[in-house]
């Protein structure tokens, strides 16, 4: 999910080919971002044991006791997380987090929560992190609010294990020649709020000619954007494109919506972790490099069919 604070002003395309060729084409068994009801749900399989787990002592003393890290996350963002059929939480951090709570001997228990709630349960102390498909910036990390250009809260480090751009979807068979940002004015589009793509809408909207405003209507979560763009209530949609690719490839049986155009604002996904934590998110770092070193990242990543957006190594605080 993309973040409420401007993700990126370079807008980075050269990944956009490769990306949706291996999404769209290579099985994103995924859906949405955002069924908001407050429940706890293990994206571990099984407890994990701390005697075997070789990155168990790097923890904080209170979350190894503990056994469980707490992990914040809007549970229907379809490939990164969201419900399957039986109602267990799966998707690509799901996978990531419980292969990481076996290096450090921990389970992660995924509560599910508003996207634009997610920073404030972590200051709070609600959660021990947010993991959400959330871009890593600098205003996020600054704690400053992207619209008002003024400090918000104390700000986060983020943990970067993904790369994900934005892109725009329409009806299928109902593109009306949308192609890019540009071609959006004069037309109406759905976004998720406090999102990148919200952020990318706002500032076209004020590129747009007089007499062809763009008109933008804003949703808690993806999916009640995506019910309103299938009932024709909009033009054109927009999300991260893991998430567009999934839902073109898997609504109304890939009939419903088409992606178009290229990707823009390619950025990191950051696991956000309070800035006084410092030992827990060294230890998250030991853990993801851990992964990554011995192939388990990358047989994840595969799994959901979006190699392109896989990362090498762990990074602290990458986003711009």
């Amino acid at each position: 999910m993309t973040a409420s604070s401007t993700r990126r002003t370079t807008a980075v395309q050269s990944r956009i080919a490769a990306v949706g060729a291996i999404a769209v084409a290579g099985a994103l068994l995924l859906t949405g971002c955002g069924d908001q009801t407050k429940d706890k749900d293990s994206g571990s399989s099984d407890t994990a044991d701390s005697s075997a787990a070789p990155l168990a002592d790097q923890l904080p003393k209170a979350v190894r006791d503990k056994g469980v890290i707490k992990v914040g996350s809007d549970i229907a963002y379809a490939p990164v997380e969201f419900k399957d059929d039986s109602g267990k939480t799966v998707g690509i951090d799901p996978d990531l987090a419980d292969a990481m709570g076996k290096q450090l001997g921990v389970k992660f228990e995924f509560e599910n929560g508003t996207f634009d709630t997610l920073l404030t349960g972590l200051r709070s102390k609600r959660y021990d992190i947010a993991m959400s498909a959330m871009t890593d910036t600098k205003d996020r990390q600054e704690g400053i609010d992207a619209d008002t250009g003024k400090k918000v809260g104390e700000g986060v480090d983020f943990l970067d294990y993904f790369t994900a751009g934005v892109s725009i979807y329409t009806k299928q068979g109902d593109d009306q020649g949308i192609k890019t940002w540009d071609d959006l004015c004069g037309k109406k589009i759905v976004v998720q709020r406090n999102t990148v793509s919200n952020d990318l809408a706002k500032d076209q909207a004020k590129k747009c000619p007089a007499g062809k405003k763009l008109s933008i209507e804003a949703f808690d979560n993806d999916q009640q954007a995506q019910t309103r763009l299938r009932a024709g209530g909009a033009d054109a949609g927009s999300s991260d494109f893991p998430v567009a690719a999934y839902a073109a490839k898997t609504s109304g049986g890939g009939k419903d919506f088409v992606v178009v155009g290229e990707q823009v604002e390619a950025a990191p996904y950051g696991i956000a972790i309070a800035k006084s934590n410092t030992e827990l998110r060294d230890a998250l770092k030991a853990a993801l490099d851990a992964i990554i070193k011995n192939g388990e990242y990358d047989k994840i990543i595969a799994k959901w069919g979006v190699e392109a957006g896989a990362v090498k190594e762990a990074t602290l605080n990458g986003g711009k």
